[in-house]
């Protein structure tokens, strides 16, 4: 039996984490500098609940990430909510505002939701690794996925 989230689990962590997250949000718009941005993010990522050691399944890896990162899904009442969490600090960090922007949103708005001009708008853009880059678009079009299969 694959090992997941609770229902409550989801609706827990996102009741937690949502002003932490739009503090770091807030943090990397306003960081001046790369240096700064990176330090937000290294830092952000502890807005996160760690993920639980059994929620690490070959099931939930996000394919296309260079570190491991993993993603959950749970929608109720017309809303989508993820737990995911990763083995690197900078992708947690990545994560978090990833999280920040697409928990509790419906499934129109998470079809609306462009990740590339939210991390611009960020200030990220050209700042990532490439291979960061296509891991953080592959988290996002994950859960653009997993939002369409499962619509609550």
């Amino acid at each position: 039996m694959e090992q997941r989230p609770s229902a409550t689990e989801f609706l827990s962590r996102f009741q937690d984490s949502r002003a932490s997250l739009t503090q770091l949000v807030n943090q990397v718009q306003q960081a001046p500098n790369w240096q700064e941005k990176y330090r937000a993010l290294m830092l952000g990522g502890k807005a996160l609940a760690p993920l639980a050691p059994e929620w690490q399944t070959e099931d939930a890896r996000v394919r296309g990430c260079e570190s491991a990162a993993w993603l959950y899904h749970h929608g109720e009442q017309g809303k989508h909510y993820f737990i995911a969490g990763s083995e690197a600090r900078i992708v947690t960090g990545l994560i978090a505002l990833l999280l920040g922007a697409c928990s509790g949103k419906t499934s129109d708005e998470l079809a609306a939701f462009d990740a590339a001009a939210y991390f611009s708008a960020l200030g990220l853009e050209g700042q990532l690794s490439p291979s960061r880059t296509n891991g953080v678009y592959a988290l996002a079009n994950r859960i653009k996925e997993l939002s369409r299969e499962d619509t609550p």
